[in-house]
């Protein structure tokens, strides 16, 4: 798989003309794990965002342990497009990762190559919910990104898979949601990984 195309000029908006597919991903991930940012940080254009100021109707819902410094929400989606080399285009859908906001995920799915679950380890049972979720509502390949917050517990590759329930095969890598090229090679694992499938090849061929 080609690595990400280098910085492209201030307000870019058109695919390059030598791109020859389109993929479909899914950022998913709990509440603040850093999904709006990864998607902010590898998008070609200016990522659609649909953050709103948390307000007090929240408290008691959406907690904020280890999220002090968290003011904002995404309430629908975010969107964002990043190019691989020259001829592949990934098209980044966000979702918001409170429990009140899964049944957008079923709809957000529709189409995707596969899903990109961004992980917090100060709050992993936070993501295992998640996973749980992605599986029951969608049946996409998908791999787990560690988002790796400086003050976040270190894990082994082995223990994660454990507390995440996750399949020898799934994928788990590590990132920095806020680095281009780290959040890019995340993405790029995902879609090696998910292009393995056969489904996924005939979709995508």
């Amino acid at each position: 798989m080609a690595s990400a195309s280098s910085d492209p000029p201030a307000g870019k908006r058109y695919v390059s003309p030598t791109v020859a597919q389109s993929v479909k991903i899914l950022v998913v991930g709990a509440f603040g794990v850093g999904k709006t940012t990864l998607i902010g940080s590898v998008s070609e254009i200016a990522p659609l965002r649909t953050e709103e100021p948390m307000t007090t109707a929240s408290i008691g819902i959406d907690s904020l342990a280890g999220l002090d410094s968290k003011t904002t929400t995404t309430v629908a989606m975010d969107f964002g497009r990043i190019t691989l080399g020259s001829e592949v285009v990934l098209y980044l859908f966000g979702t918001p990762g409170q429990r009140r906001f899964w049944d957008l995920w079923a709809g957000l799915a529709d189409g995707a190559l596969g899903a990109l679950v961004l992980v917090d380890t100060r709050r992993i049972e936070d993501s295992f919910e998640v996973v749980d979720q992605l599986e029951l509502r969608t049946s996409m390949p998908f791999a787990v990104a560690v988002n790796e917050f400086p003050d976040a517990p270190q894990y082994s590759t082995e223990q994660l898979r454990t507390a995440l329930d996750l399949l020898p095969e799934t994928p788990i890598v590590t990132c920095d949601a806020r680095d281009k090229e780290s959040s890019a090679a995340a993405l790029i694992s995902l879609v090696e990984y998910a292009l393995e499938f056969p489904l996924a090849s005939k979709a995508y061929a």
